[in-house]
Protein backbone atom coordinates (compact mmCIF):
# COMPACT_ATOMS: atom_id res chain seq x y z
CA UNK A 1 0.00 0.00 0.00
CA UNK A 2 1.43 3.60 -0.44
CA UNK A 3 2.27 5.32 3.01
CA UNK A 4 2.26 8.66 0.30
CA UNK A 5 -1.54 8.11 -0.14
CA UNK A 6 -2.19 7.18 3.34
CA UNK A 7 -0.46 10.33 5.19
CA UNK A 8 -2.19 12.31 2.10
CA UNK A 9 -5.78 10.78 3.47
CA UNK A 10 -4.57 11.52 6.95
CA UNK A 11 -3.44 14.84 6.81
CA UNK A 12 -6.69 15.54 4.90
CA UNK A 13 -9.39 14.02 6.80
CA UNK A 14 -7.36 15.03 10.58
CA UNK A 15 -7.27 18.89 9.01
CA UNK A 16 -11.14 18.99 7.48
CA UNK A 17 -12.27 17.87 11.30
CA UNK A 18 -10.25 19.96 13.65
CA UNK A 19 -10.61 23.37 13.81
CA UNK A 20 -8.25 24.09 15.42
CA UNK A 21 -4.45 23.27 14.27
CA UNK A 22 -1.27 24.29 15.94
CA UNK A 23 1.22 25.84 13.24
CA UNK A 24 4.50 26.31 13.89
CA UNK A 25 6.52 29.06 11.53
CA UNK A 26 10.20 29.60 11.40
CA UNK A 27 11.75 30.96 14.23
CA UNK A 28 8.59 31.74 16.47
CA UNK A 29 6.81 28.69 18.72
CA UNK A 30 3.64 26.83 17.62
CA UNK A 31 0.53 28.82 17.91
CA UNK A 32 -3.02 27.40 18.00
CA UNK A 33 -5.35 29.10 14.70
CA UNK A 34 -9.03 28.76 13.34
CA UNK A 35 -8.77 27.12 9.92
CA UNK A 36 -10.93 26.16 7.40
CA UNK A 37 -9.82 23.18 4.89
CA UNK A 38 -10.18 24.38 1.14
CA UNK A 39 -9.06 22.96 -1.62
CA UNK A 40 -6.39 20.49 -0.49
CA UNK A 41 -5.01 23.51 1.97
CA UNK A 42 -5.41 24.60 5.45
CA UNK A 43 -7.05 28.52 4.92
CA UNK A 44 -5.95 30.72 7.75
CA UNK A 45 -6.96 34.70 8.15
CA UNK A 46 -5.19 37.06 10.23
CA UNK A 47 -2.82 39.79 11.27
CA UNK A 48 -5.61 42.52 11.55
CA UNK A 49 -7.13 44.12 14.43
CA UNK A 50 -9.53 41.70 16.04
CA UNK A 51 -8.21 38.86 14.38
CA UNK A 52 -5.69 35.95 15.36
CA UNK A 53 -1.96 36.79 15.03
CA UNK A 54 -0.22 35.27 12.09
CA UNK A 55 3.68 35.18 12.87
CA UNK A 56 6.31 33.92 10.94
CA UNK A 57 3.91 32.90 8.77
CA UNK A 58 5.17 34.73 5.00
CA UNK A 59 4.40 33.85 1.67
CA UNK A 60 6.66 31.33 0.71
CA UNK A 61 7.71 30.35 3.76
CA UNK A 62 7.38 26.59 5.57
CA UNK A 63 5.39 25.90 8.64
CA UNK A 64 4.89 23.02 10.57
CA UNK A 65 1.15 21.97 11.14
CA UNK A 66 0.01 19.83 14.10
CA UNK A 67 -3.63 18.51 14.47
CA UNK A 68 -5.26 17.60 17.10
CA UNK A 69 -8.18 14.53 17.38
CA UNK A 70 -11.80 17.05 17.89
CA UNK A 71 -12.83 14.81 20.33
CA UNK A 72 -10.06 14.16 22.89
CA UNK A 73 -7.64 16.72 21.86
CA UNK A 74 -4.50 14.28 21.62
CA UNK A 75 -2.14 14.84 18.41
CA UNK A 76 -3.18 13.10 15.03
CA UNK A 77 -0.64 14.06 12.85
CA UNK A 78 2.48 16.85 11.91
CA UNK A 79 2.67 17.91 8.75
CA UNK A 80 5.22 20.18 6.49
CA UNK A 81 3.41 22.95 4.64
CA UNK A 82 4.39 25.75 2.59
CA UNK A 83 2.96 29.39 3.66
CA UNK A 84 0.94 30.49 0.32
CA UNK A 85 -0.28 34.41 1.00
CA UNK A 86 -3.36 34.64 -1.38
CA UNK A 87 -4.15 38.03 -3.23
CA UNK A 88 -7.23 39.90 -2.10
CA UNK A 89 -10.15 40.09 -4.28
CA UNK A 90 -8.15 37.54 -6.27
CA UNK A 91 -10.76 34.47 -7.40
CA UNK A 92 -9.21 32.25 -5.05
CA UNK A 93 -9.51 34.79 -2.64
CA UNK A 94 -12.98 34.84 -2.76
CA UNK A 95 -13.77 31.01 -2.27
CA UNK A 96 -10.93 30.95 0.64
CA UNK A 97 -13.07 33.75 2.14
CA UNK A 98 -16.49 32.66 1.34
CA UNK A 99 -15.37 29.49 3.39
CA UNK A 100 -13.52 31.35 5.95
CA UNK A 101 -16.60 33.47 6.24
CA UNK A 102 -18.81 30.64 7.59
CA UNK A 103 -16.20 29.44 10.44
CA UNK A 104 -15.43 32.86 11.88
CA UNK A 105 -17.29 33.30 15.49
CA UNK A 106 -18.20 36.66 17.06
CA UNK A 107 -16.92 39.01 14.01
CA UNK A 108 -17.43 42.50 15.43
CA UNK A 109 -18.65 43.79 11.89
CA UNK A 110 -20.88 40.66 10.46
CA UNK A 111 -21.28 41.18 6.74
CA UNK A 112 -18.13 44.42 6.78
CA UNK A 113 -15.82 41.37 7.72
CA UNK A 114 -14.66 40.38 4.40
CA UNK A 115 -13.72 43.66 2.93
CA UNK A 116 -11.95 44.36 6.25
CA UNK A 117 -9.95 41.16 5.88
CA UNK A 118 -9.30 42.52 2.09
CA UNK A 119 -8.08 45.98 3.31
CA UNK A 120 -6.60 44.94 6.62
CA UNK A 121 -5.81 41.43 7.43
CA UNK A 122 -3.66 38.50 5.61
CA UNK A 123 -5.33 35.20 3.77
CA UNK A 124 -2.61 32.22 3.67
CA UNK A 125 -2.98 28.87 2.47
CA UNK A 126 -1.02 26.56 4.13
CA UNK A 127 -0.45 23.81 1.70
CA UNK A 128 0.68 20.25 2.09
CA UNK A 129 4.31 19.73 1.64
CA UNK A 130 3.35 15.81 1.30
CA UNK A 131 6.09 15.26 4.73
CA UNK A 132 4.34 14.14 7.71
CA UNK A 133 6.53 14.02 11.04
CA UNK A 134 6.57 10.44 13.09
CA UNK A 135 4.70 11.48 16.23
CA UNK A 136 7.17 12.36 19.23
CA UNK A 137 7.57 9.46 21.79
CA UNK A 138 7.49 12.73 24.93
CA UNK A 139 4.56 15.63 25.05
CA UNK A 140 6.58 18.17 23.84
CA UNK A 141 4.70 20.48 26.26
CA UNK A 142 6.11 24.20 26.36
CA UNK A 143 4.82 27.19 28.53
CA UNK A 144 2.07 29.25 27.48
CA UNK A 145 3.30 32.12 25.67
CA UNK A 146 3.41 35.52 27.25
CA UNK A 147 0.57 37.36 26.84
CA UNK A 148 -1.11 40.54 28.16
CA UNK A 149 -4.36 38.95 29.43
CA UNK A 150 -4.97 38.08 32.48
CA UNK A 151 -7.06 35.37 35.02
CA UNK A 152 -9.94 37.22 37.09
CA UNK A 153 -9.32 38.13 40.53
CA UNK A 154 -10.20 35.48 43.28
CA UNK A 155 -13.88 35.63 44.21
CA UNK A 156 -14.57 37.79 47.31
CA UNK A 157 -14.53 35.37 50.40
CA UNK A 158 -18.68 36.20 50.88
CA UNK A 159 -19.43 35.39 48.13
CA UNK A 160 -19.87 31.29 48.06
CA UNK A 161 -22.00 31.73 51.36
CA UNK A 162 -24.20 33.99 49.43
CA UNK A 163 -24.66 31.49 46.28
CA UNK A 164 -25.43 28.68 49.07
CA UNK A 165 -28.64 30.88 50.90
CA UNK A 166 -30.02 31.87 47.59
CA UNK A 167 -29.93 27.97 46.28
CA UNK A 168 -31.66 27.24 49.71
CA UNK A 169 -34.48 29.81 49.09
CA UNK A 170 -35.13 27.70 45.59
Amino acid sequence: MNTELLDQALVEEATKKSGLVWVKGPGVPARALWHVWHEGAACVVGDGPGEQPLPGLADGARAEVTVRSKDKGGRLVTWAARVVEVAPDSPRWQEAVAELKGKRLNAPDGEAMTARWARECRVLRLEPTGTTAPLPEDSLAEAPLPTPATTRRPAPEGLPRLLVKRKRRK
